[in-house]
């Protein structure tokens, strides 16, 4: 009668005791409750790019800096429509449902794949101007005598004319795309998924320039003490992996 089984149900239903049927389900790490998600890129380059990525994660290039570099848009100045009630001994903290919509800003970071550090600017639109303006704050951040690889997503703007024509202009940069519908291999979403639960998504901001200051103070915070992720699977590893999917959908599509 229900999508899923509980203990209580199954034991129910078996004649078992609760207390069997979680050893049973500890033993083989069964996990009714918990779903997870997948999608399938459909990129024609997949395997090209993902190589490509990987191969800068675990054996980064001598004299070059590897960044991962993207947009968090329309993060939203939020203020609730009542002060929120701090949290006191057995009760959690209290906020309205309701909020005041305070306006939005955009965040371009790039993460140092090497030592977690950030590079972060905030503009309040996200089009091909603003990361070219974001590109040249990477180039003076960066030390001349280094080669900067620059990972990226198949967004429209990271691929105008006008980015273009700058990647000409400054040969030390290199860029790397990482496929379609492949967030889960750019670590900078990782990043971002922390900015998120640590710093927005409890915020309480009145409007945008108090959300850009508590976003510069969260990464300056952050830079203080850098902790870079650690990549630990090959491209052959993914792959394998994913074959593991394939082998059962009824009737993959590439």
């Amino acid at each position: 009668g229900a999508t899923h089984w509980s203990t209580r149900e199954m034991a129910k239903q078996s004649g078992l005791s609760q207390s069997t049927v979680s050893r049973i389900w500890r033993t083989f790490g069964l996990k009714p409750h918990q779903v997870d998600t997948f999608k399938l890129s459909k990129d024609p380059q997949f395997v090209e790019k993902v190589r490509d990525v990987v191969g800068l994660y675990l054996d980064p290039p001598e004299r070059a800096i590897v960044l991962c570099a993207d947009e968090k848009s329309q993060i939203q100045a939020l203020d609730r429509s009542a002060p929120v009630l701090p949290m006191m001994p057995g009760m959690p903290e209290r906020r309205t449902h309701d909020y005041l919509r305070g306006g939005v800003t955009t965040l371009f970071a790039a993460l140092n794949t090497a030592t977690g550090e950030v590079i972060g600017s905030l503009h309040r639109r996200h089009r091909a101007a603003e990361f070219k303006k974001f590109l040249a704050k990477i180039d003076k951040e960066v030390p001349a005598e280094f080669d900067v690889h620059l990972i990226c997503d198949n967004y429209a703007t990271h691929k105008t004319p006008a980015i273009q024509k700058w990647l000409l202009a400054h040969p030390r940069f290199h860029m790397h795309f990482t496929p379609t519908s492949s967030s889960w291999l750019h670590q900078v979403e990782r990043w971002f998924g922390l900015l998120t639960d640590k710093q927005i998504r409890r915020g309480v901001h009145k409007n945008v320039r108090a959300l850009e200051k508590d976003i510069r103070d969260w990464i300056a915070h952050w830079n203080e003490d850098p902790k870079p992720f650690t990549w630990t699977r090959s491209a052959d590893e993914i792959f394998e992996r994913l074959a593991g999917y394939l082998n059962r959908l009824p009737n993959p599509k590439p």
